[in-house]
């Protein structure tokens, strides 16, 4: 049953990253991806609350884990799509795009595990 969790999980995630990479930088349009930006931004966040509430405080199941942090999350974040868009906007020459969506992925993303997890752990100790 667990990878049932983990495919519900992931469509789940899929559908949630493709709305919102959709909605923020229509198919089509060459323009720093700011929809994979945020969906990994905001998938660190919640998977760093995730691992908080499952590991540090276990109010939530470990059964959860498999669906919430493997699927959906794991099929909301993509690195792979992180990489092809930074390889593109070098091969396009937009030099500036590729290194600074680089930078703000890394660092947002380490940023956002780590506020979620001290913020979580201020509000609910």
């Amino acid at each position: 049953m667990i990878w049932l969790a983990v495919a519900l999980g992931g469509a789940l995630g899929a559908l949630g990253r493709y709305s919102l990479t959709t909605y923020l930088l229509p198919v089509g349009e060459k323009q720093f991806p700011w929809g994979t930006l945020t969906a990994n931004i905001l998938g660190s966040f919640c998977i760093g609350l995730c691992y908080f509430l499952m590991v540090e405080k276990q109010w939530v199941a470990q059964q959860w884990k498999p669906f919430l942090m493997t699927g959906f999350l794991g099929a909301f974040t993509t690195y792979s799509t992180f990489a092809l868009e930074s390889f593109l906007l070098w091969q396009q020459g937009q030099t500036s795009y590729a290194i600074g969506y680089s930078i703000a992925s890394l660092l947002g993303c380490l940023l956002a595990v780590t506020a979620s997890i001290v913020l979580a752990a201020k509000l609910l100790n």
